[in-house]
């Protein structure tokens, strides 16, 4: 998902006025840190987040010198990234807030670039970013080439047409019909792991559409070209709630799934050759997360749920 994208009816288009405000006061740097401008203190969604001296100066050294983390990131993917308004550059987000918070806690910028989803890790391992920050699923296939922090458990949610006119109940539902899924995503595996379960109750399979941006897949789900569109489930539910007022789409409600599809934790991927700056961010998110400061920016975003109490690295199991 580029920086630049046609302006679509997704609610990740929309401007935002009840998300999280960040605001960053800054220090001049010196020799010993960055000659940039790196912060000091910032307000996310109503907390005061400062410099922790240790964790700052136990960063790798050139992240510490140069006063910068680069993240890449998938945008728009609502309520983790988004632009802050219509035809601007300018993001905001569950992930871009935190980014800032951890950012300010360790003293120096998370700058954010977006990617496409299906090159975020390559970019990470090649070098060109120090970490990933997109509503990722902490795998164990991933893991082989990237360690998690993770921050949030979640699952994936089924978005439907509003009114469901294609009667959509649960996953099962989807065997024969086509659907949306963005490519490289955790939810295109979980639409191909459920082909055999289709298969084994006598139903055709499941007809993948994969798409480089979920607001593609959205766009085939207005035209009617699938049935529906799997992605996760706060990511469905802040779609619904926004795009067109609410007017557009609805969220499949399965009692036996009430968090989710498969529920996983998300982390922020961070490349290998970077242990320092893994640790540090794990112990970054833990003062977050003891603060209040987590819950607080995931509910800015309606999902207070889905924060972790426990900062941990490579949780993953699937």
């Amino acid at each position: 998902m580029l920086l630049t994208r046609p302006i679509r009816h997704a609610a990740a288009a929309v401007a935002l006025s009840t998300a999280a405000v960040v605001s960053l006061a800054a220090c001049g740097g010196n020799a010993a840190d960055a000659a940039a401008v790196v912060p000091t203190r910032a307000t996310v969604a109503g907390a005061q987040v400062t410099r922790d001296q240790a964790l700052h100066d136990a960063l790798p050294d050139r992240i510490r010198q140069s006063g910068t983390v680069r993240v890449a990131t998938d945008v728009p993917y609502a309520p983790f990234e988004m632009f802050a308004t219509e035809g601007g550059s300018d993001l905001t987000g569950l992930d871009y807030d935190l980014g800032q918070a951890l950012g300010a806690k360790l003293g120096v910028r998370f700058a954010f670039t977006p990617q496409k989803f299906d090159g975020l890790v390559p970019a990470v391992q090649a070098g060109k970013f120090d970490a990933a920050m997109s509503a990722l699923t902490d795998s164990k296939e991933r893991q082989q080439v990237l360690d998690f922090v993770d921050y949030s458990v979640s699952g994936s949610g089924i978005l439907v047409a509003k009114g469901n006119p294609s009667a959509v109940t649960k996953l099962d539902d989807l065997c024969g019909r086509q659907v949306g899924v963005e490519a490289a995503s955790h939810q295109l595996q979980l639409l191909q792991a459920h082909q055999s379960t289709c298969a084994a109750a006598g139903r055709p399979p499941v007809g993948i559409q994969t798409f480089p941006k979920d607001s593609d897949a959205q766009l085939a789900l207005r035209s009617g070209k699938v049935v529906a569109d799997l992605l996760t489930k706060p990511a469905a539910g802040w779609t619904a709630k926004n795009a067109d007022g609410g007017a557009a789409f609805e969220v499949v409600d399965d009692p036996a799934a009430s968090s989710g599809y498969d529920a996983t934790p998300n982390g922020i991927g961070v490349s290998k050759q970077l242990p320092q700056l893994t640790e540090a961010i794990r112990k970054a998110l833990q003062q977050l997360i003891d603060d209040g400061t987590l819950t607080r920016i995931c509910a800015a975003y309606g999902v207070p749920s889905i924060a972790v109490k426990q900062a941990t690295e490579n949780a993953g199991v699937s």
